[in-house]
């Protein structure tokens, strides 16, 4: 498989698609991957991204911060992001399935706009949440509006909190996992993630759904990496859940998504999931 973009001394490079948070191909989420992407300029980065039309596609560099294996620089079809959390599993996999060579043995450090991300490497590839930017509970008007944005009732919503770690989360906790999968959202100008829990000793603790704002609708998200981190913080934090859990998402998108939530005793939380190469080939640019 080659693909070009460019119509001018384009160079082939290694290119992928992998599927992440599942150990099934195309029952996750998939990110594009560009490796040995030295010499691409951004314009390029962001017309491939925009070509993909995957939520995220990746470009992988040689780091400039000492401690670092790589670096990674993250684009959605419209703009880049500092950090988001399948893009950063998927280029570890697609890294490390090209002969990536990390400094520790069991351990990789990514480096990208939102600084340094330590990603574990054991049965399964975690990276460390990030620190959340925002925090602190919803005030009464704007869980007035993400009611209404959801279409459920305000008392459904047994509590509402800003978990941003980057994107904008704000969450919304609904009484257990049947009412989050039954949610069909109208709109609002908002990153929204929704959970609920399953009944005690189910295979998954949680249901998780995230929305964000395109083109006048809420688009579904099939499985993210940012907001289960952030949720993973906050639902440890409070109480709410006991880390590790697996959190289901992308059930109402027929997608299988399976995110493994950690915590070390120092509160710090690990987001982990399956990584399955499904195309891999090279692509001119």
């Amino acid at each position: 498989m080659a693909l070009s973009l460019c119509h001018s001394d384009p160079v082939r490079r290694p290119f992928l698609q992998v599927d992440v948070f599942t150990d099934e191909p195309y029952r996750g989420n998939p990110v594009a991957v560009v490796l040995d992407a030295d010499g691409v300029d951004i314009d390029t980065m962001q017309r491939l991204a925009r070509w993909t039309n995957l939520s995220e596609t990746t470009f992988v560099l040689p780091p400039t911060t000492e401690g670092a294996d790589y670096r990674v620089r993250i684009f959605t079809p419209v703009t880049e992001l500092p950090f988001a959390g399948h893009p950063t599993l998927g280029t570890c996999h697609a890294w490390l399935q090209h002969g990536g060579d990390a400094a520790q043995r069991d351990a990789i450090v990514q480096e990208c706009a939102a600084g340094l991300i330590p990603i574990r490497r054991a049965e399964r590839l975690a990276f460390a949440a990030p620190p959340l930017i925002r925090s602190g509970p919803a005030d009464d008007s704007l869980v007035d509006e993400l009611a209404a944005a959801l279409q459920i009732s305000r008392d459904d919503v047994v509590a509402a909190e800003w978990v941003d770690n980057g994107p904008g989360w704000v969450a919304v906790q609904l009484p257990n996992a049947e009412a989050v999968l039954a949610v069909r959202p109208a709109f609002a100008d908002l990153d929204i993630g929704l959970v609920g829990g399953y009944p005690p000793g189910s295979p998954e603790a949680i249901e998780v759904r995230a929305f964000f704002p395109k083109d006048g609708v809420l688009v579904e998200d099939p499985v993210t990496g940012s907001l289960n981190a952030s949720l993973g913080e906050w639902l440890t934090r409070t109480g709410r859940i006991t880390a590790p859990y697996v959190a289901s998402q992308g059930t109402v998108l027929g997608r299988a998504g399976r995110v493994y939530v950690s915590a070390d005793d120092d509160g710090q939380v690990w987001v982990g999931g399956g990584t399955v190469t499904c195309i891999e080939g090279a692509i001119e640019l």
